[in-house]
């Protein structure tokens, strides 16, 4: 097991606003990429889990196997627990952990997955070389992470502009990478995984019922989440900044025709 720690920090938090989107997240909408390769029997690890929807909802495709959410802050697995208990999913179970030195022996599951992990940790190429540690011989890691480099919107407002910009800034400053979609290939060849297979897919909101709600959640995020505490922390912006660009994502949900597209690159690693 490695001896290390994560020093990063985390931009969005686990604010309701951001909880929202998180409990929106589904096998299916977000983990597609890596179903034709499950079997009923497998053992998989998934990183970062937060409040749980993806993991439990994997846990139908193994029926016969099991799943363990992992996540560093502890608090959220309350509510992923009772996600489980909800579902009556018994082939689960949530621990807390950090991913830089994973507490599990080398060949632990058939497969290590994580989802919008990597582009907010220090070091996303020593991640990738604990989770291909537990990983077994003939299973596979697997990651997706969104690139806000590749995030494209109608209409073009000049405030959302100026959102991307200062996501990025704060991203940095808190030692993550925003543009991680487009790297993950290339981490996973510097952490020494083999037999990469790369693919993206993207998030697409354009109902009125998606406008409005993924609009509102980022117009509460911004003022009163850990993204706003670190963006006023660091002197990257004031309040009052962050209050123009919350009444921006109103202005831009009110548009008839609006529309956001949210790129992710995928890869899948083969241990051989």
């Amino acid at each position: 097991m490695a001896d290390k720690t994560e020093s990063a920090v985390y931009t969005h938090g686990h604010h309701a606003s951001v909880l929202r989107s998180h409990t929106w997240r589904t096998a299916l909408n977000s983990a597609a990429y890596i179903l034709p390769h499950l079997k009923p029997d497998m053992k998989i690890l998934d990183i970062g889990c937060g409040p749980g929807t993806i993991t439990v909802d994997l846990a139908s495709y193994i029926p016969q196997g099991h799943i363990t959410g992992l996540e560093r802050a502890e608090g959220v697995l309350d509510q992923a627990r009772a996600l489980a208990k909800e579902k009556d999913v018994k082939n689960v179970d949530f621990v807390v952990g950090d991913a830089n030195g994973l507490s599990y022996e080398d060949q632990s599951f058939d497969v290590v997955i994580c989802h919008q992990v990597l582009q907010h940790v220090r070091n996303p190429i020593g991640i990738l070389k604990e989770m291909y540690r537990v990983a077994k011989v003939g299973g596979f890691v697997a990651a997706r992470e969104s690139d806000y480099g590749g995030f494209v919107w109608y209409p073009s407002l000049d405030g959302l502009s100026k959102w991307s910009h200062l996501y990025d800034e704060v991203a940095r400053n808190n030692g993550g990478e925003p543009n991680a979609g487009r790297m993950l290939h290339s981490w996973a060849r510097q952490a020494g995984l083999a037999d990469i297979k790369c693919s993206t897919s993207t998030w697409c909101y354009q109902t009125k019922d998606e406008i409005s709600w993924w609009s509102d959640l980022w117009a509460e995020r911004i003022v009163v989440s850990s993204f706003a505490t670190t963006a006023i922390d660091a002197q990257i912006a004031t309040k009052g900044d962050l209050e123009n660009l919350a009444k921006v994502w109103r202005k831009w949900g009110d548009e008839e025709d609006a529309w956001f597209n949210l790129l992710h690159g995928e890869i899948i690693a083969y241990k051989h």
